[in-house]
């Protein structure tokens, strides 16, 4: 058990060292994408349910 154990943190060892990290610019980039997709989905997703339920309500009615 414990040399299987032994060996899982060996093989993450050699394969966090294959990992590319990405650069200061490129982290801030990808940030300020994800920020903005998350913004606009967010006022589509808001726009819809104002609606959705604005015509629930004349239905309702």
């Amino acid at each position: 058990m414990l040399n299987k154990i032994k060996e899982f943190f060996r093989e993450v060892k050699v394969e966090v060292k294959k990992v590319v990290f990405p650069s200061k610019d490129e982290l801030i980039g990808s940030t300020w994408v994800v920020i903005i997709t998350v913004l606009v989905i967010s006022l589509f997703l808001g726009v819809v349910d104002i609606s959705l339920s604005k015509l629930v309500r004349m239905a309702l009615r």
